[in-house]
């Protein structure tokens, strides 16, 4: 660090500063010690010249008698020679260069001296009087003595400043509160980075930033939303997820080159700042483009018993070990092959186990849902997979939904999913006007399911949320996808006879009823909106407005967030626009955004 040591500023590290302490020390401790020598012969110089007075006695009374005034006595007194008898040996002790014996053995008394023999009161001349005189006068003498030593020897001073600073630790030092063990070479910069719940912004020019979590507030289905980032005219939101600052993050590339971060190593921003360029974090390549984001568990050594399924616009699939990935260079490695040609990209990236479904959807509204052990794992990384779903032409796969595995018959399912939404009428009806037969009827349990099938169907039942580009959304039943076997061309997710109407869909992924969504559109704007506001409706139809569009303005990026608001930030705003009533923002917009 830099410190001004004896007045200039210097570079200085821990040594450095101890030594200037100690030599700092040193320095007080032998001016101190020159003060009180000074002292010390100031008050013996004057004892001094009593002491002669007391050895002189009468001749000193016979001046002061004879004097015809004070002045004259004390020129006198310091003109003659007085002999110093029993004196000597101290002034010998007190050592004072300024004053000393003649070669006769005499003393001449200084103006002080004279002046304070004048001012010597009569009981001094006492016998107890003349032995004070003398006891002060060897003390001082002694003390004199012990301030020419330590100030002949560095030794001794040191040996001062090691005594005081014991002195003042145990008068004032206090306990280590803070514990010292081993490890702590092995630190590094994340050991010391709070985990803390981060919405990571990805745009499709390739600019990426942080916001934490708390920045965005809920808003009821409808709403308008808040600016979530500031981008130009040619460039918009494709990605947003949730993610803690020690959770990895897989980079997936159109080239099928993945790249390895963690999120705290991402630019924070401001919801409306614009983020740093990404390839200035990575060394992507001119026409290389990140495509699919994924983040992976904080703990490395429970990869292994995952899989990785990729997936791709055109339908392929390829399923590995997420084992695979564990080490990634700075560089980057290959994580799949493309034919030439094809104008194939990945698509998504998720992890999966053999217990679980794929369910892929097009732009179109067609979907297909399979087993995971449809497709093999692949050994190595450089392969081009297989098809997971014939899609049409000008149709492309927008997503890539795991789902869990329940071995169910299509008469099971058709069964539960009419007593599952009769239920759900029941439970909306007004308590004035009760349950109508019918409904009665259909809650009943048919006759090929059982109450214990029932509850175990519901039990393992997921809701498939489903996202058109024009803000239409709605939550399924994941029993309203039939499982098939990959290749073919799939089921309807929509009414695809309304595309014009809502757009085509741009997400399809599973919720639960506590769970929040955020939308990103294409023009920055951002709304939370919780899940249990978002209608039930079979696959095939439509849904609900969730997020009111402008004109031109279309939804491209939506995310699932586990984690609810709390009761404090749930307040409505009622004059929020649009169809909902939205909330107040909780950050306010930043003045400027970072540089990229």
């Amino acid at each position: 660090m830099v410190a001004l040591n004896g007045g200039k500023p210097e570079l200085m590290n821990l040594l450095d500063m101890l030594r200037a302490f100690v030599a700092f020390r040193e320095d007080v401790v032998q001016r101190r010690t020159k003060f009180l020598l000074r002292k010390a012969r100031d008050r013996a110089h004057v004892l001094v010249g009593l002491a002669i007075a007391v050895a002189n006695i009468d001749e000193i009374i016979q001046l002061i008698r004879t004097a015809p005034d004070p002045a004259t006595a004390r020129q006198q007194l310091m003109t003659r020679n007085w002999p110093a008898k029993d004196v000597a040996p101290l002034v010998e002790l007190i050592a004072d260069p300024r004053h000393k014996l003649n070669e006769d053995g005499t003393y001449n008394l200084s103006e002080e001296q004279a002046r304070a023999i004048l001012e010597l009161r009569l009981a001094r001349l006492t016998a107890l009087g003349r032995d004070e005189i003398a006891d002060e006068l060897n003390t001082i003498g002694g003390e004199i003595k012990e301030y020419l030593e330590i100030l002949a020897s560095r030794q001794r001073i040191q040996d001062i400043v090691k005594t005081e600073l014991f002195a003042v630790k145990e008068e004032f030092g206090t306990p280590r509160r803070s514990e010292l063990a081993e490890g702590g070479p092995d630190m590094d910069d994340e050991d010391l980075i709070a985990r803390e719940e981060m919405v990571v912004t990805f745009s499709h020019e390739g600019y990426i930033k942080r916001v934490p979590l708390d920045t965005y507030r809920a808003q009821r289905r409808g709403g308008k939303g808040r600016s979530g980032m500031a981008t130009k005219d040619e460039d918009f939101v494709t990605r947003l997820f949730v993610a803690n600052t020690h959770t990895p993050i897989l980079f997936f590339s159109s080239r099928g080159i993945v790249y390895k971060e963690k999120v705290w190593r991402l630019p924070i921003g401001t919801p409306t700042s614009r983020g740093k360029f990404l390839r200035n974090m990575q060394p992507l390549e001119e026409n290389e483009r990140i495509t699919s984001i994924m983040p992976l568990p904080e703990d490395e050594d429970s990869w292994a018993e995952l899989d990785v399924m990729f997936s791709t616009t055109r339908g392929t699939m390829r399923r590995n070990k997420l084992s695979d990935f564990t080490q990634v260079n700075r560089n980057g490695k290959i994580a799949m092959k493309f034919e030439e040609g094809s104008g194939d990209e990945i698509l998504a990236v998720q992890t999966c186990s053999e217990n679980d479904d794929v369910l892929l959807t097009t732009a179109l509204g067609q979907c297909i849902r399979f087993q995971v052990t449809d497709i093999r794992v692949f050994a190595g990384r450089n392969s081009t997979g297989v098809r997971g779903i014939n899609v049409a032409d000008g149709d492309h796969v927008i997503s890539m939904a795991i789902l869990g595995h329940v071995d169910a018959t299509a008469e099971e399912r058709a069964g539960y999913l009419k007593h599952a939404a009769a239920l759900r009428r029941s439970e909306n009806e007004d308590e004035e006007n009760g349950v109508t037969s019918s409904d009665e009827e259909e809650i009943a349990v048919a006759e090929n399911l059982s109450s214990e099938r029932i509850a175990e169907m519901a039990e393992r039942e997921q809701f498939v949320l489903t996202v058109s580009e024009f803000g239409y959304g709605k939550r399924s039943s994941s029993y309203d996808f039939r499982v098939s076997g990959r290749g073919g061309k799939g089921i309807k997710a929509t009414d695809t006879s309304k595309t014009g109407e809502i757009g085509q869909l741009i997400a399809t992924f599973p919720v639960e009823s506590d769970d929040q969504i955020m939308l990103v559109s294409d023009n920055g704007q951002v709304i939370r909106v919780p899940v249990d506001g978002i209608r039930f409706a079979s696959r095939s139809t439509k849904g609900v407005t969730i997020f009111k569009t402008r004109d031109g303005e279309k939804v491209v990026s939506v995310e699932r967030i586990s984690e609810p608001e709390d009761e404090d930030d749930s307040e409505v705003d009622n004059n929020a626009e649009g169809e909902g009533e939205g909330i107040v923002p909780e950050a306010q917009d930043a003045p400027d955004e970072p540089k990229s």
